[in-house]
C-alpha cells in the first residue's frame, strides 16, 4: 500500500483508535501504514487517546473486522461472500476507498478475531440504528451463497446478541436475505394474523426505526448503506397491502 495510507484511514477514526480490541486488530493489521514509526511523540499520543468520539471511519472498520469474522465462520473465504462485500464498498464507498478496505480486509481475515469483546466495544461506543445497519450487512454476506450454514448462524446469533440486537430483529434483518412466503412479515415483526390496523402502527415503528436520518451522523456514505433497509420496510409494507387489497 501506498505510503500515508495510514494517515489517510486513521484521519476518519474515532474510539476505535482510542484503544481495546478493535484497536489492536487494526493497528495489527496497517502496522506501518499509520506511519506511527515517523510521527511524532504528539502524533503518537493522539492514536492512543482513549478519549475519542465517534466518526464515519469507525463504521467502515467495524463492518471489515466483523465481515472477517463471518467470512472464517465456515472455515473459506468464498468468491461470493467477497463480491457481496465489493458491491457493497463500491456502491457506498466508492472505487478508491473500496481497494484500500479490501486490503485491510485481507490482513484481518489471518488474524483471531476475539467476536465478544469486538463486538462489546462496538455497543459501548454506538447506537442501537449504528448496530442494525451493520447486521443487515452481515447477513448479506452470509446469505450471498445462497444459503446461510449452520456455523454462520451461529456466529451471526453470536453477533447479534453481543451487539444488543433483539431476537426479533434479526429475525427482521435476515428475511431481506432468506426469502419466503412470510417474509414481508418477519420484517415488520409482525404475525400473518395482524390486523390492518396492527400492520399499519407496525409499519409506522419500523420505518421510524429504520430511518436513514437514524445514522446521518455516520455521514453520506452509511446513509447509503441504511436506505436499503428502509426501502425493504416499505416494500414489504406494500406487498401485504396489496395481498390484503389495501389501498
Amino acid at each position: 500500500m501506498a505510503k500515508g495510507y495510514g494517515k489517510w484511514i486513521g484521519g476518519g477514526l474515532g474510539w476505535v483508535l482510542g484503544g481495546g480490541p478493535l484497536g489492536a486488530l487494526i493497528g495489527a493489521a496497517l502496522g506501518s501504514l499509520f506511519d506511527i514509526g515517523e510521527s511524532s511523540d504528539e502524533q503518537r499520543g493522539t492514536y492512543q487517546s482513549q478519549s475519542r468520539p465517534t466518526n464515519s471511519g469507525d463504521f467502515y472498520i467495524s463492518l471489515l473486522v466483523l465481515s472477517a469474522a463471518v467470512m472464517k465462520a465456515d472455515g473459506r473465504h468464498l468468491k461470493s461472500e467477497l463480491d457481496f462485500i465489493k458491491q457493497f464498498l463500491k456502491q457506498n464507498f466508492g472505487v478508491e476507498k473500496t481497494k484500500e478496505y479490501l486490503r485491510v480486509l485481507k490482513e484481518l481475515l489471518g488474524q483471531d478475531i476475539p467476536l465478544r469483546q469486538v463486538c462489546l466495544q462496538i455497543t459501548q461506543h454506538t447506537p442501537h440504528a449504528y448496530r442494525l445497519q451493520i447486521m443487515q450487512y452481515l447477513y448479506g454476506i452470509a446469505q450471498a451463497d445462497g444459503s446461510i450454514d449452520k456455523s454462520e448462524e451461529q456466529v451471526l446469533h453470536q453477533i447479534a446478541t453481543y451487539l444488543n440486537i433483539s431476537a426479533a430483529d434479526a429475525a427482521s434483518l435476515k428475511a431481506m436475505f432468506v426469502k419466503n412466503t412470510d417474509s414481508a412479515y418477519t420484517i415488520l415483526e409482525i404475525e400473518k394474523s395482524a390486523s390492518d390496523e396492527e400492520l399499519k402502527k407496525a409499519y409506522r415503528k419500523m420505518a421510524a426505526k429504520y430511518h436513514p436520518d437514524k445514522v446521518a451522523s455516520l455521514g453520506e456514505d452509511a446513509m447509503k448503506a441504511a436506505q436499503e433497509k428502509f426501502r425493504m420496510v416499505n416494500q414489504a409494507y406494500e406487498d401485504i397491502k396489496k395481498e390484503r387489497g389495501i389501498r
